[in-house]
């Protein structure tokens, strides 16, 4: 009985020994576990690379729309002076050719003023002459030609027909006189002829 007694006691202590483990393995407040710490700091470790990656690209982001801004700019520049330099262009394109009339001009004035001293009007006829050669010299130069239409086919690209006169001399559709001059300008018409054409 005595043996039976110790043996209980011993039993009684067991388990109580095993209450005490299982106690203390059911409270997972008092056990620090390993595997959720070192998984939160995986995460606080993310996300700082995160963080450091969305700052790197915002700062790559803001780079690139400033050098975007700064083209814009340049080109608006670009575009404004341009635009400038057109008008320009446009508005004294013909200096150089009112340059060179300028002394023509001058000529002219010169004969003016001396016509009523001149007796002689033949000279005077000279003068102005040479004054309308020294003109069409400049303008010539320039790229300015007259158009040869008398006798030629009537072409409305270079001929104005004012009027239609019957002629036994020419065919039908000819220019048989041309009352104002047209110009050529290089390769394009600037002013057609004012022609009279047969019928």
């Amino acid at each position: 009985m005595k043996e039976n007694q110790e043996f209980q006691e011993m039993d009684n202590e067991m388990n109580e020994n095993r209450e005490d483990v299982v106690v203390e393995n059911d409270n997972p407040a008092a056990q620090p576990d390993t595997d959720a710490s070192s998984t939160e700091e995986g995460n606080v470790a993310d996300n700082a690379h995160l963080q450091s990656e969305v700052q790197r690209l915002q700062a790559l982001a803001d780079d690139y729309q400033q050098r975007a801004l700064r083209t814009q700019a340049d080109f608006d520049n670009f575009r404004k002076r341009t635009q400038k330099e057109k008008e320009d262009f446009a508005k004294y394109a013909s200096s150089k050719l009112i340059t060179e009339l300028l002394p023509i001009i001058d000529n002219f004035d010169r004969a003016i003023s001396a016509a009523g001293d001149i007796a002689d009007t033949d000279s005077f006829a000279k003068g102005v002459g040479m004054i309308f050669r020294q003109l069409d010299g400049v303008l010539k130069s320039e790229g300015l030609e007259p158009m040869n239409a008398v006798g030629q086919p009537f072409n409305p690209e270079f001929h104005q027909a004012i009027m239609q006169v019957e002629s036994d001399e020419h065919e039908e559709g000819i220019v048989v006189e041309e009352v104002q001059k047209g110009y050529m300008l290089k390769d394009r018409v600037l002013r057609p002829a004012m022609v009279k054409v047969s019928m």
